[in-house]
């Protein structure tokens, strides 16, 4: 794995804020967590060295790498109207060993 150059990211504490939206719980995502792995959405324009510092200043852990997928809206009908929810990303955050958080904890 390439390490990212995380020394060249400066992020004042409103954009940290504004790059992590929520946690994403869910069955597929729980299920990461043995791994050691969270999974948050975050904002479109986020990059991979973004994520891992905001989440690093947050959380104050270390992370190991960040994955991100790019969620595509999906059209759906309410009472016969046609609409389309809104594009997302999702990032899959892994943490260093012993370094893990608990998203579900006070669900």
């Amino acid at each position: 794995m390439r390490p990212y150059n995380t020394k060249q990211v400066r992020l004042s504490d409103a954009r940290v804020y504004d790059i992590i939206v929520r946690p994403i719980v869910t069955e597929k995502s729980t299920l990461g967590a043995q791994f050691g792995q969270v999974t948050f959405e975050v904002a479109i324009d986020a990059t991979k060295p973004e994520i891992k510092v905001a989440v690093e200043k947050l959380f104050e852990r270390k992370v190991k790498a960040v994955n991100t997928v790019l969620t595509k809206g999906k059209v759906k009908r309410f009472r016969g109207r046609i609409g389309k929810r809104s594009n997302y990303k999702k990032a899959i955050v892994t943490f260093e060993d012993g370094q893990d958080i608990d998203v579900t904890q006070g669900v």
